[in-house]
């Protein structure tokens, strides 16, 4: 690629382990190994003192020193409760995430010797707004220019599309993480990537399975002390049955049995945990898996889409052999393992090709302009590749450092769909408030819908609109389902009649982000403006207080 294009890398951000991409000169995306020479770091941080240690180190430290170590950060994206304290300071999930981008992006930059400046952030496709906004102020406290926020299966169907697929064909993309796991159905063409529908579970993950090793452990060592103790209530040696669990985990993908030891105040119980039990322990997360997935395409067939093509796997709990096994029983149809610990990453590197690609064409289409009609010169590069195919087309063969294959990437189309619904607070027929849903969840992005709603009295003097989240995909949804994620309020002049018409309009764009605007139409043509940055997400002086500690701040 030139230099005359910004290189943009892609980073997954998991909840157990990350990892960083980039697209090398021959267009191909590379995983950036770390400073211990491993292409993923456990997305651990302890708080050493003053310093913050990620990676393998820290997770190794977790036994030792429970107590300042966190694990699993990315369940606790965009909660506003979440708070960990540390030496009288305290942080929250968004700061303690930009540790381990911080991590990522210097090591590859001491890798690659080079300065970077740019990402492309993964999230799971049902994150909402919140943890969405979340994600993005990550990058932003660790010092870095956010370019875009991506699905985590998009992600991977990037890179499965771009780099496997020779023809067209609609995919099952199974995504079973550390701590997440995501099923999506996307249809892969020439030109275009399309997500038809997506589901999953942002508590259900690799971790899981670990848990239930743990509790198995707990049992048989009560069992062969006679002890009725919770061992896990002291903090060392549920850090160390976690990792133990986390390793018998592994070992039981290649073997039927794994010994473990169990040592705790001044016991030691040997327990050889079978393939067999494992299996039976952990069922029930696997039909859970298979059930989303039902619950998935029942939505995709709303959709016109009855059939897929294959199955997919991604993420790293996907090795545990009886996922697939169980996937191809359920399902008919044999899973394949795509590159389950880098595919996200490398797709999110090969779209922030697209975005540099697109950034920079246009760069050269608008010079190209100025070049021969010195009177465009204030003309604005507001157009797509899409409609200058013909001075694109003349660029590449007069640059050299233009490869067609990148160029056909930039005009590939990405789309995507709402993660959630969104909606307001609105009185039904039966005079019960109840949540009105303008945008469905699995409907495309970008997408922009306007209702008339009215006025609930007469010289009402302002109107409040409460905007509603939920998983549902129903047009009218109980108040007890949806969760508020922001309000809008707009005055009214006086003298309106009851049920005079208010519009409001919903604007959500690719990433994800929403946009409302309300308008009285009729007498004032009043109007309020609102984009939905939620409390719950560090933001003001919390977040420049945390950017201005990352400048100063180095992780190891």
């Amino acid at each position: 690629m030139s230099s005359e294009y910004q290189r943009i890398f892609g980073v997954d951000l998991g909840t157990t382990y990350s990892s960083i991409a980039y697209m090398d000169d021959y267009g191909k995306p590379v995983v950036v190994p770390n400073s211990e020479n491993q292409p993923i770091t456990p997305s651990v941080v302890f708080f050493d003192g003053d310093s913050i240690v990620v990676g393998e180190v820290a997770k190794e430290s977790s036994k030792l020193y429970p107590h300042d170590v966190v694990s699993f950060v990315k369940r606790s994206m965009g909660e506003a409760d979440f708070v960990f304290e540390h030496n009288g300071r305290t942080f929250r999930a968004e700061e303690i995430s930009s540790f381990i981008i911080r991590k990522l992006v210097q090591d590859a930059e001491k890798h690659l010797g080079e300065k970077i400046e740019d990402v492309v952030v993964t999230c799971p496709a049902y994150f909402g707004i919140n943890e969405r906004e979340a994600t993005r102020r990550c990058g932003e406290i660790a010092g870095y220019n956010v370019r875009q926020i991506i699905n985590e299966p998009t992600a991977a169907a990037i890179a499965y599309g771009t780099m496997e697929v020779k023809d067209e064909r609609v995919v099952l993309v199974y995504d079973l993480g550390g701590g997440t796991f995501d099923i999506t159905m996307i249809e892969i063409q020439s030109s275009a990537i399309e997500v038809i529908c997506t589901g999953g579970d942002h508590n259900l993950g690799g971790k899981d399975w670990d848990d239930r090793i743990v509790a198995y452990l707990v049992q048989e060592f009560q069992n062969a002390t006679k002890s009725t103790e919770d061992i896990l209530e002291d903090p060392d040696t549920c850090q160390d049955l976690l990792l133990s669990a986390e390793k018998a985990k592994k070992v039981l993908s290649h073997r039927d049995k794994t010994p473990i030891l169990i040592t705790h105040g001044g016991e030691r119980v040997k327990v050889t945990l079978e393939r067999r039990k494992f299996h039976e322990i952990t069922q029930d997360l696997l039909e859970r898996t298979a059930a989303l997935t039902h619950e998935m395409l029942e939505e995709a067939k709303k959709k016109g889409y009855w059939n897929f093509d294959e199955i997919i796997m991604v993420g790293g709990a996907t090795r545990m052999p009886q996922v697939g096994a169980r996937i191809q029983k359920e399902f008919g149809v044999k899973p394949r393992m795509f590159d389950p610990d880098e595919a996200v990453a490398k797709g999110a590197a090969i779209y922030g090709l697209k975005l540099a690609m697109n950034e920079g064409l246009k760069r050269k289409v608008t010079r190209r302009r100025e070049r021969d009609n010195p009177k465009s010169a204030k003309e604005t590069q507001e157009f797509e590749i899409d409609d200058v195919l013909e001075e694109v087309e003349q660029l590449v063969s007069e640059n050299e450092n233009l490869r067609p294959a990148d160029v056909r990437l930039s005009r590939v189309r990405v789309t995507n769909v709402a993660s959630k619904s969104f909606g307001i607070i609105a009185v039904n027929s039966k005079d019960e408030e109840v949540v009105f849903n303008l945008i469905l969840k699995n409907t495309d992005v970008p997408n922009v819908i306007t209702k008339s709603f009215g006025t609930a009295a007469a010289d009402q003097e302002a109107v409040s609109i409460q905007i509603m989240e939920n998983d549902t995909t129903d047009i009218m949804t109980p108040l007890h389902e949806a969760v508020e994620i922001g309000t809008a309020v707009l005055q009214l002049p006086g003298g309106l009649a009851a049920d005079t018409p208010i519009e409001i309009t919903f604007k959500l764009n690719e990433e994800g982000r929403l946009e409302i605007s309300a308008i009285e139409p009729t007498a004032s043509k009043k109007k309020v403006d609102v984009a939905i940055d939620t409390q719950s997400v560090i933001g003001g002086e919390e977040l420049e207080a945390a950017k201005a500690r990352s400048s100063g701040l180095v992780v190891s």
